[in-house]
């Protein structure tokens, strides 16, 4: 046997040849690319940024409750606006993520090949409707049953304040359905992924299909779930088009039948004309964003490896 041959199989460097050079730097570009990406972005938002947090202050920023930035004398608190984020977030995900697990493992463990093609369909479909579409229909459908339901629980105060409907429990259901496609396709492929003798080990033990599917398969596919979850946290987080068309606009606190304002609506809004100080915190706003939404990854990728440390 040839000592190239003998490297080859038991473990030694194998010489590249020049195609194979070229595609790993190829590669590498690629990755490169990704990564930088990532960090221009973020440098970009914190030098676009931090003037703004210099001259006003990180506390005057994230603990202020008043929002006046064309005022003589302007106020650039934002602190009801991430309240807003986080709370309808939350609730969205809180919503959106169970659905669209069970919908996943529906369509892994209990549908047929049809049923299970159209259903896909129906989602791939949902992923690929501009946002700017659900913020229509739920203008147009979900704001009518909204202000319908505003009329009949404050029909009698005196001081409560009608939006038409446009408000924080309008821009959860939006959130919620936006966030469905994600989590049901990143869901299933985790579900699918599942090792087939975990399965049969759980039903040789006598548990029933259900028992297999909430006790082996989900633990089993959890860091998938999670992935979906983190997922949909950072698409329902992020949106903007829809969710300023329901949501009505306005800085207060998200109680469910007011007009709210989330962070990615209040860069939208006012971008267009912001200049200064003004445009400055909205630059800033969006670092505040972009650290949410990487706080949230952390957060339950670090709870999904405590668990997978459990298991060990």
């Amino acid at each position: 046997m040839k000592d190239s041959q003998k490297e080859s199989i038991f473990g030694g460097r194998k010489k590249k040849s020049p195609g194979e050079r070229i595609a790993g730097i190829f590669f590498r570009g690629c990755a490169a690319f990704a990564l930088s990406a990532v960090l221009a972005m973020t440098v970009y938002l914190f030098i676009s940024g931090f003037p703004a947090i210099r001259e006003v202050g990180v506390r005057e920023i994230l603990t202020g409750t008043s929002w006046k930035p064309t005022a003589e004398e302007p106020a650039y608190g934002i602190a009801y606006v991430i309240l807003t984020s986080v709370v309808g977030t939350f609730f969205a995900v809180l919503i959106g993520v169970p659905l669209g697990i069970l919908t996943a493992v529906f369509l892994a463990e209990f549908s047929g090949k049809k049923l299970a093609g159209v259903i896909r369909a129906a989602v791939e479909l949902l992923a690929g409707i501009p946002s700017v579409i659900y913020g229509l229909l739920g203008l147009y459908l979900l704001s009518p049953l909204m202000y319908r339901l505003e009329r009949k629980l404050f029909s009698d105060s005196g001081t409560h304040q009608f939006t038409g409907g446009a408000n924080l429990l309008s821009a959860v259901l939006v959130l919620a359905v936006l966030v469905l496609p994600t989590v049901v396709n990143v869901s299933e492929t985790a579900i699918r992924s599942v090792r087939r003798d975990i399965k049969e080990a759980s039903l040789a033990l006598g548990a029933s299909h259900m028992q297999t599917i909430f006790r082996a398969v989900l633990p089993s596919a959890r860091s998938g779930i999670a992935t979906a979850a983190v997922l949909g946290s950072g698409r329902a987080m992020g949106e903007a088009m829809a969710i300023i068309m329901v949501s009505g606009n306005s800085v207060n606190l998200p109680f469910p039948f007011r007009s709210v304002r989330f962070l990615p609506t209040a860069i939208v809004s006012e971008m267009a004309y912001a200049q200064g100080t003004h445009r400055q915190v909205l630059f800033a706003i969006g670092l505040v964003l972009l650290s949410f939404i990487v706080l949230v990854q952390l957060v339950l990728k670090g709870l999904v490896k405590d668990e997978e440390e459990k298991y060990e």
